[in-house]
């Protein structure tokens, strides 16, 4: 317990390093699991170290090789390491950077070639994708524009369709209050023409003074001024007639008067043209 306890505080001193260890609660569980952390964070620095001197291992040989190889091509190609021009040294770069990224195994034309075929139909196949995604992508927006249409549309009808609604919900709440209105309406006046009735048949009023009997008698008098009406039309000509004989003399003797004045001035207008016919 001792030792493991130790060996904890030793490695978080070198974790925190400068900064103070936070305090914990010492006891067997605690010490095991920070003892348990600090043997599993050896073992990985231990493997990162060694990871580490392997890389550098192979950088070493790599380098070498390379510096062989360079070597060995450039004595193949009688060339010097500093016998290339600066634009040479670009090109080559260039080439061996294209040969990567085509992930070719030399940069004979032959590599190349199948390459760039490959390259182009990649390019070909990927525009024709692109080509089909576009027509897909159109056809999508037609389908949403119309869809934004349809949806609006029916928004529109939705609010039309609920003020309708809410229109003939309020007629109709008022016809139902009419209605109701005019059922207490109907009721009391049926109540009052019962109590009427009942006070009418208590008092014995004859028949012929009901409203109903009067009604009739009306259309009986307008049917007999029917009647009368061709009567009255044959009397017509007798109206101007007195009913007194004297009355009807002294007329007739202001008729033979009256008479007598237009003669008396049909004469004088004789007589005045035939005074100026001479």
């Amino acid at each position: 317990m001792c030792e493991k306890s130790k060996i904890v505080s030793q490695w978080l001193k070198k974790v925190f390093g400068q900064q103070p260890v936070p305090e914990f609660e010492v006891n067997t569980r605690t010490v095991e699991i920070l003892y348990e952390l600090a043997e599993s964070s050896e073992m990985r620095c231990r493997e990162a170290e060694m990871l580490i001197e392997d890389h550098k291992q192979k950088t070493e040989e790599y380098s070498s090789d390379g510096a062989h190889l360079q070597e060995v091509l450039l004595q193949a190609v009688g060339l010097q390491a500093g016998g290339l021009s600066k634009p040479t040294v670009d090109l080559l770069s260039v080439l061996e950077e294209t040969a990567e990224v085509l992930k070719l195994r030399d940069t004979s034309l032959g590599s190349y070639m199948p390459a760039i075929n490959k390259l182009t139909n990649d390019v070909l196949e990927a525009e024709k994708t692109d080509r089909r995604l576009q027509r897909e992508l159109s056809a999508v927006r037609k389908k949403m524009t119309a869809t934004v249409v349809l949806r609006k549309k029916l928004e529109d009808d939705l609010l039309k369709i609920t003020h309708i609604q809410q229109v003939e919900a309020a007629t109709a709440e008022e016809r139902l209050l009419n209605m109701d209105f005019m059922k207490n309406k109907s009721r009391d006046l049926t109540c009052r023409n019962k109590i009427a009735q009942e006070k009418l048949d208590s008092r014995q009023m004859e028949d012929s003074l009901t409203h109903q009997a009067t009604l009739q008698l009306s259309e009986k008098i307008a049917a007999l001024k029917e009647e009368t009406l061709p009567l009255k039309k044959k009397l017509e000509p007798y109206s101007d007639l007195s009913p007194s004989p004297a009355l009807a003399r002294v007329k007739i003797e202001e008729a033979k008067r009256e008479l007598a004045a237009l003669d008396a001035q049909l004469e004088q207008k004789v007589d005045f043209m035939n005074t100026l016919s001479r």
